[in-house]
């Protein structure tokens, strides 16, 4: 076994030339929404990774803090879901891993969060999260989504995390629908 003491995520090279294009205020929920169906759409005509995007948004003006896209099968790294890489992005980029430091941010995710990325939401100081796509949509493509309780919306409005689903469902939907369709790589575990 290779040792390595460092772990890099690389984004792929379109994607600094595409968000570059998105640098406005992203002032509307809606407007949001369409960068991350956008990121998970161009994701997958790229041939990039899987269909799903995210963005990190700073409430007070409106910028766009981190964009990712998922990147597990070119990574090799199952953490490496969209959500997280915004995540990731936004926090490098912020130069901190409370992401409420710097005031009220919004992620916005093509795709209701997984379980893992669920877990995420209120460890990295979100105060706002949005999606597309249900779980329903990712698990018709093939995607295993994991365990949530059933209560996880109200658990994340408990701890003061505003939350709304199904914006821009359709689009985001359509995205999962056509990569499942396509035959693209579905990546989760073998169950014995």
């Amino acid at each position: 076994m290779k040792h390595t003491d460092r772990v890099v995520l690389e984004l792929p090279d379109w994607m600094e030339r595409f968000v570059r294009d998105w640098m406005h205020p992203l002032v509307t929920v809606e407007q949001r929404m369409a960068l991350a169906v956008a990121l998970s759409s161009e994701n997958v005509a790229q041939g990039s990774g899987g269909p799903f995007g995210a963005i990190i948004v700073r409430e007070s003006d409106s910028m766009l803090l981190g964009a990712g896209v998922n990147t597990v099968t070119r990574s090799c790294i199952s953490l490496a879901h969209a959500e997280m890489v915004a995540i990731s992005m936004a926090q490098a980029n912020l130069g901190g891993w409370d992401l409420g430091a710097a005031g009220a941010v919004q992620l916005v995710t093509s795709c209701e969060p997984c379980a893992m990325c669920y877990g995420a939401v209120p460890w990295s100081g979100v105060q706002g999260l949005a999606w597309g796509a249900r779980r329903e949509d990712a698990e018709a493509a093939g995607f295993d989504e994991g365990y949530k309780p059933e209560d996880w919306c109200e658990a994340l409005q408990r701890r003061g995390i505003a939350t709304r689903g199904d914006v821009l469902r359709a689009q985001a939907a359509a995205v999962l629908e056509h990569y499942g369709h396509s035959g693209g790589t579905i990546y989760h575990p073998e169950s014995p």
